[in-house]
């Protein structure tokens, strides 16, 4: 199954064109899944489209009664009154994980393709590198050794005398561990691509530097970008007319920052109905992006380091950030950060500089001699 994600600047129409391209391929006769997280209840069911909306408060009721369920000896042990799923109330950010049980799920749907409506842009990014933060995270709080140790947490407990962790703790953590690693391996499966959906105005060219750089970082293709609402440049209308010449200054701007742009018109008002979406019908069939690779060049012989070669298009210098942390490299750009595990080599290696050229970040590493091999 292949799976296209689509985001974009708020107002933009990215929900109106995640529906359509999930119609136009559906009607091109493929099994298509269409995830959305604003309601779009006027597209009724098609033959071939499976339409599913995200509902984030439905999702945070049955998990948080789920918990209190588990946790249901300790809280009658204090004396806590239960919460009835009629008094429950989503929480801020709870949408994210509202659409990670949705992107599970969608690993198991019968499709061809899968077409996702996700949330506006630094959202949409900081919720596809929420499966590998979380399970970072489940490994540092519940290594897997000492899960093994399960047989022995009875014996620690009176030794140590402190509670140990339940037993459906680390059930708990072991399920959402798969879970995520489902969702992970989906988010970063050749067939999947993230489209950018954008209104040609002055922020247009900003935003997609910063998806760029955002999406690179977290080794996302950015699959096309759409440009919506495109004003006709003849108009008899001096007001429509100056109107559609500055958009058509942004929209150069657009191109020279990407060369898989592609505009669909003005329709004079939103697609409410199937046809009015088939009308949009020209946009980019889904495609596989290639996902940039990071390398790591060789250069002891001449200059005596390593080089990791992390492609970061969009991404400015004054945004950028780099902290060494163990075997591992904190890089941020702008808003984003993405920890990325060392390659072996570099691991036994101090950082010595980095330089952003072209797009592409130079991180240097120097080996440490008290850890490098060697040599005859």
């Amino acid at each position: 199954m292949r799976m296209l994600l689509v985001t974009g600047t708020g107002g933009a129409g990215r929900t109106t064109h995640a529906a359509a391209t999930a119609l136009a391929a559906a009607r091109r006769g493929h099994k298509v899944l269409l995830v959305c997280g604003d309601p779009i209840d006027w597209l009724p069911q098609q033959h071939g489209l499976d339409v599913r909306r995200v509902d984030p408060g439905a999702h945070f009721r049955a998990e948080l009664l789920a918990l209190q369920e588990h946790a249901a000896p300790a809280l009658d042990l204090l004396g806590a009154a239960r919460l009835d799923g009629e008094e429950l109330t989503e929480l801020p950010g709870s949408d994210r994980y509202a659409f990670l049980k949705a992107l599970r799920e969608a690993a198991d749907a019968d499709a061809d393709l899968a077409v996702v409506d996700l949330p506006p842009l630094h959202d949409a990014v900081a919720l596809l590198a929420l499966p590998g933060q979380l399970r970072r995270y489940l490994r540092r709080l519940l290594p897997t050794e000492r899960q093994a140790a399960r047989a022995l947490r009875p014996m620690l407990a009176q030794l140590a005398g402190v509670p140990m962790p339940a037993e459906w703790l680390y059930r708990t953590a072991a399920r959402w561990d798969a879970d995520l690693a489902t969702v992970q391996q989906l988010v970063d499966a050749p067939g999947t691509g993230v489209r950018l959906v954008v209104d040609p105005g002055p922020a247009a060219a900003a935003a997609l530097r910063a998806a760029s750089a955002g999406l690179a970082l977290h080794r996302l293709p950015l699959d096309a970008v759409v440009a919506n609402r495109v004003l006709p440049t003849a108009s008899a209308d001096p007001w429509l007319a100056a109107l559609a010449a500055r958009q058509q200054a942004h929209l150069k701007e657009l191109r020279d920052t990407h060369d898989a742009l592609h505009e669909v018109p003005h329709t004079g008002h939103d697609p409410r109905t199937p046809d009015e979406l088939a009308a949009l019908g020209h946009l980019p069939d889904p495609a596989a992006a290639p996902r940039a690779e990071w390398t790591v060049e060789d250069r002891r012989a001449d200059e005596g380091v390593l080089v990791w070669r992390i492609p970061l298009p969009g991404a400015a210098r004054s945004d950028l950030g780099l902290v060494r942390r163990g075997d591992e490299l904190v890089l941020t750009v702008g808003r984003f950060r993405h920890i990325a595990p060392l390659p072996s080599a570099l691991r036994r290696c101090t950082v010595s500089g980095a330089a952003l050229r072209d797009g592409v970040l130079s991180v240097r590493f120097t080996p440490d001699p008290g850890l490098w091999p060697r040599t005859p």
